[in-house]
């Protein structure tokens, strides 16, 4: 059974105003301790958050899709708002994630390239940089070079490493090369390169001029003659030509961003004394879970899209409650869909996070434990409007098999009824802490 204490969230108790619950008690008195050890479920639908949007009459895709699931967990159990992203920093998943998983990133963030180069069992040394590299769809419109697609029409992961091994073969060197990965996802490795310049999420730009972008690599010469030696051999291959005879997106460009040099994350067990497992088709979700000791559950057919295997996450997840205390299931799809400013594809890749994940991990979990809590959050919005992420609070919601058995209210999970809601956390690692029950056993001053 978990050591339960006080978890920190910021609150206002002034007379009048909203309340916002800072020191939020951990009950115990209510746990069955004789149904076993508690078990921790954290699902994630990346990006699925948005803005009141004029096409949905003022909703938000959240409100007008189709959640029982979700609506379940809020109804009968707390629902509330977070902050995931810290004052100042990028508002992706690798800081909100890092975050939600009790690592305060504004402390221990140092880019997305090493996080997911751990994922793929990149051993970087002091002096290497690693960045995320994107194959993407660049256009020359007029003067103009326009950022056409982020993910080069989603490329298959075939075509992808066919193109990274050709640029590795004619422009890597002893000290840069890229590591291939899925679809447009891939790692740059620069050894004993620099991880000073300002670079640009590619997904930040879509449709826009990016010259100035681009000219940003000019303080790194032996980095941009990499770029631009890769550019030429994109625009000759095979595989190119081939995409654009069939009216396909070419994957014309490589496009790094988010260097950083390997962050110093603690053990998750030996910090929360929990043993954990984390889901995802993501190397980003999966470097965080390297880097911190938690397992990596590979699932098969689990691609980051709408396409992917929701049941299974849930199954192998299942399985591994019967050893691990914590589990998260990552969800991509909602991210790409917004990412695409596809609306209607957004709704159903929410639709199909809830009934496919939520629903099907609520009527499965009685089969293993009935001692669980079980928490459904995005990591960050990623508003249709915009089409990149924002740095605005996310919905949470969280259900315990022993305290919330009882309907408090009928409402639905969304960013209108979280906004409301007296409970507020202004931090990741604050919602973790609630979420499992304790407090860090290491402290972040016993690590400086």
């Amino acid at each position: 059974m978990a050591e339960t204490k006080e978890s920190e969230a910021k609150v206002s108790k002034k007379k009048g105003t909203k309340k916002r619950a800072t020191k939020a008690e951990v009950s115990v008195e209510s746990i069955d301790e004789s149904l076993g050890p508690r078990k921790y479920v954290m699902l994630i639908g990346d990006g699925m958050g948005d803005f009141y949007l004029k096409e949905l009459d003022g909703k938000t895709p959240l409100e007008v899709a189709i959640t029982p699931g979700m609506d379940f967990i809020a109804s009968f159990g707390e629902i509330g708002a977070c902050q995931t992203i810290p004052a100042g920093m990028n508002p992706g998943s690798d800081v909100a994630i890092m975050g939600l998983l009790g690592y305060p990133p504004e402390k221990k963030y140092t880019g997305r390239g090493p996080i997911e180069a751990a994922a793929r069992g990149i051993e970087l040394k002091p002096e290497d940089v690693a960045y995320r590299c994107n194959l993407v769809t660049l256009r020359f419109d007029g003067n103009d070079l326009i950022m056409e697609d982020y993910s080069a029409g989603h490329i298959s992961t075939e075509e992808a490493v066919e193109l990274i091994n050709s640029i590795n073969l004619k422009a890597a060197t002893d000290k840069i090369e890229i590591i291939p990965g899925v679809s447009y996802r891939h790692i740059l490795l620069w050894r004993g390169g620099s991880g000073g310049l300002h670079t640009y999420p590619p997904h930040d730009l879509l449709g826009q001029n990016v010259w100035f972008a681009f000219q940003s690599y000019d303080e790194e010469p032996y980095l941009k003659e990499f770029i631009l030696k890769a550019i030429e051999i994109l625009e000759k291959h095979p595989i190119n030509q081939k995409r654009k005879m069939e009216n396909k997106r070419p994957a014309n460009a490589i496009w790094p961003w988010g260097q950083g040099r390997t962050p110093d994350l603690e053990s998750f067990e030996e910090k929360w004394g929990l043993k954990g497992a984390v889901i995802s088709a993501v190397d980003l979700i999966k470097g965080l879970a390297v880097l911190s000791g938690l397992e990596v559950i590979e699932v098969p057919g689990a691609t980051g899209y709408i396409d992917t295997n929701y049941e299974g996450k849930v199954e192998y997840s299942l399985s591994a409650l019967k050893e691990v205390d914590f589990v998260l299931i990552h969800v991509e799809a909602p991210d790409e869909a917004s990412h695409e400013g596809d609306l209607a594809l957004k709704i159903r890749a929410i639709n199909e996070f809830d009934r496919r994940v939520v629903r099907y991990l609520l009527e499965r979990i009685p089969e293993v434990t009935n001692n669980y809590r079980i928490l459904v959050c995005c990591d960050h919005l990623t508003p249709i409007p915009i089409r990149t992420h924002s740095s605005k609070p996310v919905p949470w919601a969280i259900f315990d098999s022993q305290r919330d058995r009882v309907k408090k209210k009928d409402v639905k999970f969304c960013e209108r009824v979280a906004y409301q809601s007296n409970l507020f956390f202004a931090s990741g690692p604050a919602l973790f802490e609630y979420f499992i029950e304790r407090k860090p056993r290491i402290e972040e001053e016993e690590l400086a």
